[in-house]
């Protein structure tokens, strides 16, 4: 709650809680970032590893050849265009069957938040963290399978 002085002497009480709306753009916005998270840490990659505008006639070959944080980089971008479409599907899926829009804005709006750290993890080679921020975002698309399946 955050209070906000109106016009004249007036105070307004707002209620700044975004994932606990009925609103569905909540979740449309964490598919459109979860669309944009593997092309942001491609670009990571390419700073990172020296890219120049003559490896844009092969970039797949730029990266390959890439070692260390900038490699690391990659593999972020390639595991989250692996799990993308389960993600995408789950939000899908829980709007069709109904489920109620607060649940499926916070697995969304989570699902996101764990992959960003999930990324800086895999970028500081933090291993163990990595796996368990990777474990935590598929329970978030799981959630979203079995919360769309206990609404039918």
């Amino acid at each position: 709650m955050l209070e906000v002085q109106g016009g004249g002497k007036q105070k307004r009480k707002i209620m700044i809680n975004l994932i606990q709306t009925n609103n569905p753009k909540i979740a449309i916005y964490a598919m459109l970032v979860a669309c944009f998270l593997p092309m942001c840490f491609a670009i990571i990659a390419k700073m990172l590893g020296g890219f120049k505008p003559k490896d844009n006639a092969n970039p797949r070959q730029f990266l390959d050849k890439l070692s260390g944080m900038p490699a690391r980089a990659n593999a972020v971008q390639q595991n989250s265009y692996e799990s993308l479409p389960m993600f995408l599907a789950g939000v899908v899926v829980a709007m069709l069957f109904f489920v109620p829009q607060p649940v499926i804005n916070q697995l969304a709006v989570l699902y996101v938040g764990l992959r960003i750290a999930y990324g800086f993890a895999y970028l500081l080679n933090l291993a163990l963290f990595r796996s368990i921020l990777w474990g935590l975002s598929m329970a978030c698309i799981f959630m979203l399978f079995m919360v769309s399946l206990r609404v039918i």
